[in-house]
C-alpha cells in the first residue's frame, strides 16, 4: 500500500511532477477507476452484477458511528468504506493508489500539491470540490471533533485551496510517505460543513439505506459511482455478531454470506462444508507492554527475562493454530518489504530467562499481567505465558480484564499488560504512533533520543538504500531497547459462502483492507 518506494532510488533534485513519478508513483489518473480495475484482476471470472450480500462482523455497538474521525473498529472501516472515499485507496501490497486524488505530487516532502478527480458527486448530487476536502482533513485536528487520527492529523500545518479542484498540505517536515498516510479510512471525505452525522452523504459506491448503531447498516449501490463499474452487488447488510459460535452458526445457516474474525478451531470444519476462507497476511499483532517507567520494567534484567520467556512457537501454533507468523519483539511483519531479515530470531529460553528474571529480584513477587478479549488472543497466550513461568518458579498471576472498557481504563495504564495493534499504513505511522518518544500510544514508555532522530531522517531521504538502513536500525533498536514482547503477526481469517467471488488476500487488513464490498459479487448475480 504504499507508493513511495520509488523515491529513494533518486539522489537528484526533481521538480515538483518528476516527484510526483517517483515518489506516488500510481497517483496519477488511471485509464479505468482504481476500484474497478482491482475488481477485475482477481481471477479470470468476469464480475456478475446484481444481488444482496449479507455480512457478519465481530462486532456491533450503540457507539457505531457513520462519522470517519471517529472511525475506531473494523466494522466502522468496512462501513467507512461502504459510504465514503478517500483521497487515495490502500493496495493489496500498502501501496496508495488514486481515488478521489487524481495526482499527488511534491517537490519537496513537505508542501504537497493536491489534485482532485473531475466529475465526482456526492450522494445528495452536490458536486467534489476542493473545500470539501480543507473541511474534512482540517476538522481532524479540532479537539471538539473527537477524532481517531488526530495524532496523524498534526503533521499538517497548512491545509488550503488553490483552485476548485487543488489542495494544498504543507506539514510541519517532510515526509515522503505522506501519500500513504491519506489512505487511512479515517481520512475519508465529507462535504463541506458536515455535522450531523446521524445520515452519510459521502461520495461511495454504496448509498445507506439503514443505520441503527450496534444493529445493522444497510446500503444500495450507487449508480452514480465515480469508480464505475464497481460495485458488483445491489445492496448490502451489515450486522456484528460478537459470539463466536453464533457468527459461525448463521454462516453454517445461510443467514450471511461472510463471516469476519474466524475461530481457527473452525477452519477444518468450514472447509469440508464447502465454505471459502481467505487468509491475509496483516501486520496485526498483540503484544505484551512492560512499562519502563514504573514497576519491575525499570530493572533491564526484569524485561530481558520476560521477553527469554515467551515461547513463539507454542503461541503460533497452540493459539493460533498456525495462522501466524512468528514475531521478533519489533512491530515489522516478515511480508513487508522492509522488515529486518536479518536480525537473530530471540528464542523461547528458560535458562536465561531464570537467570535475568532472579538477577531482577521479582520471581516470586507476583508481578500480575493483565489480558482482555479486548486484546486478540491475549487470555490465551496469557495462559501460555503464565505456564513458561511456572517452569521455571516464578509466580506469574493473570488479571483478565472485561472487554467494556479495556482500552480506556486498563491499556497502557498498568506495569504490565497486553496490547493490540493494526496494520498502519506506512512504516513511519508504526514508528510514530508507537515507539518514538512523543508517540501516543508509545506503550513500554520507551524513548530514545537516536530512535526519534532516526524517524525524522527516514521521512526526507530519498535514496531507498539509505531508508531501508534507516528502517533496519530501527527494528534493531526497538527489538533491544523497548519493553514490548511481541510474540506472532496474526493471519486474518473470514469465511464465505461458494457463491462469493472477488474476495483476495490483503496485507492491507482483514478483508481486502476493510474495503471488500467494493469488490466482490455473487455467482448467482442478475446478469
Amino acid at each position: 500500500m504504499r507508493h513511495c518506494r520509488a523515491a529513494a532510488s533518486t539522489t537528484g533534485g526533481p521538480g515538483r511532477r518528476q516527484v510526483l513519478r517517483l515518489a506516488a508513483a500510481g497517483l496519477v489518473a488511471a485509464a479505468l477507476p482504481a476500484r474497478a480495475a482491482r475488481a477485475q484482476a482477481v481471477s479470470g471470472e468476469p464480475p456478475r452484477r446484481g444481488g444482496h450480500l449479507n455480512f457478519a462482523g465481530l462486532a456491533a455497538s450503540t457507539a457505531d458511528t457513520l462519522d470517519p474521525a471517529r472511525f475506531a473498529l473494523a466494522t466502522d472501516y468496512i462501513r467507512g468504506h461502504m459510504f465514503y472515499d478517500g483521497l487515495v485507496t490502500l493496495d493489496a501490497d500498502m501501496t496508495p493508489r488514486p481515488a478521489l486524488a487524481e495526482r499527488i505530487e511534491s517537490d519537496d516532502l513537505r508542501t504537497w500539491h493536491i489534485t482532485l478527480r473531475r466529475g465526482v458527486a456526492f450522494h445528495d448530487g452536490a458536486a467534489l470540490g476542493a473545500a470539501d476536502v480543507v473541511y474534512s482533513l482540517a476538522r481532524h485536528k479540532d479537539p471538539a471533533t473527537a477524532s481517531q487520527q488526530r495524532a496523524v492529523a498534526q503533521e499538517m500545518a497548512e491545509i488550503k485551496a488553490t483552485g476548485p479542484l487543488e489542495v494544498q498540505v504543507t506539514l510541519n517536515g517532510p515526509n515522503v510517505d505522506f501519500p500513504s498516510m491519506l489512505g487511512l479510512v479515517g481520512f475519508c471525505i465529507v462535504r463541506e460543513g458536515t455535522t450531523d452525522f446521524s445520515r452519510e452523504n459521502g461520495t461511495g459506491p454504496f448509498i445507506c439505506t439503514e443505520f441503527s448503531p450496534g444493529v445493522r447498516t444497510s446500503g444500495r449501490r450507487n449508480p452514480d459511482y465515480w469508480g464505475g463499474p464497481a460495485p458488483w452487488l445491489d445492496s448490502v447488510d451489515m450486522t456484528g455478531i460478537s459470539d463466536d459460535m453464533s457468527r459461525h452458526n448463521a454462516l453454517l445457516a445461510g443467514d450471511v454470506d461472510i463471516i469476519a474474525s474466524v475461530n481457527p478451531r473452525l477452519v477444518r470444519m468450514l472447509r469440508g462444508r464447502g465454505f471459502g476462507l481467505l487468509e491475509s497476511p496483516v501486520g496485526t499483532y498483540t503484544d505484551l507492554a512492560i512499562r519502563l517507567d514504573q514497576g519491575p520494567g525499570r530493572m533491564q534484567d526484569f524485561v530481558t527475562g520476560m521477553k527469554y520467556l515467551f515461547n513463539r512457537e507454542q503461541v503460533r501454533d497452540s493459539v493460533f493454530l498456525g495462522f501466524a507468523r512468528l514475531g521478533n519483539d519489533q512491530p515489522i511483519a516478515p511480508e513487508n518489504r522492509y522488515f529486518a531479515a536479518d536480525l537473530p530470531q530471540r528464542p523461547f529460553d528458560p535458562d536465561r530467562a531464570r537467570f535475568h528474571l532472579r538477577k531482577s529480584g521479582v520471581m516470586d513477587s507476583g508481578v500480575p499481567v493483565l489480558c482482555s478479549p479486548a486484546a486478540l488472543a491475549s487470555v490465551d497466550i496469557a495462559v501460555v505465558l503464565q505456564y513458561a513461568a511456572q517452569q521455571i518458579g516464578m509466580d506469574l498471576p493473570i488479571r483478565r480484564m472485561p472487554a467494556d472498557g479495556y482500552w480506556t481504563e486498563y491499556w497502557m495504564k498498568t506495569p504490565m499488560g497486553f496490547g493490540n495493534t493494526n496494520p498502519r499504513p506506512s512504516l513511519d505511522m508504526t514508528f510514530a504512533l508507537n515507539f518514538a518518544s512523543s508517540a501516543p500510544w508509545n506503550e513500554s514508555r520507551w524513548h530514545d533520543p537516536r530512535f526519534d532522530q532516526l524517524l525524522l531522517d527516514a521521512r526526507s531521504q530519498r535514496n531507498e538504500t539509505v531508508r531501508r538502513q534507516i528502517y533496519h536500525d530501527m527494528q534493531v533498536m526497538i527489538h533491544e531497547g523497548a519493553g514490548i514482547c511481541l510474540p506472532a503477526f496474526t493471519t486474518s481469517l473470514d469465511a464465505f459462502s461458494p457463491r462469493v467471488r472477488g474476495l483476495r488476500p490483503s496485507q492491507a487488513g482483514q478483508l481486502m483492507g476493510y474495503d471488500f464490498l467494493s469488490h466482490v459479487w455473487l455467482a448467482d448475480g442478475a446478469a
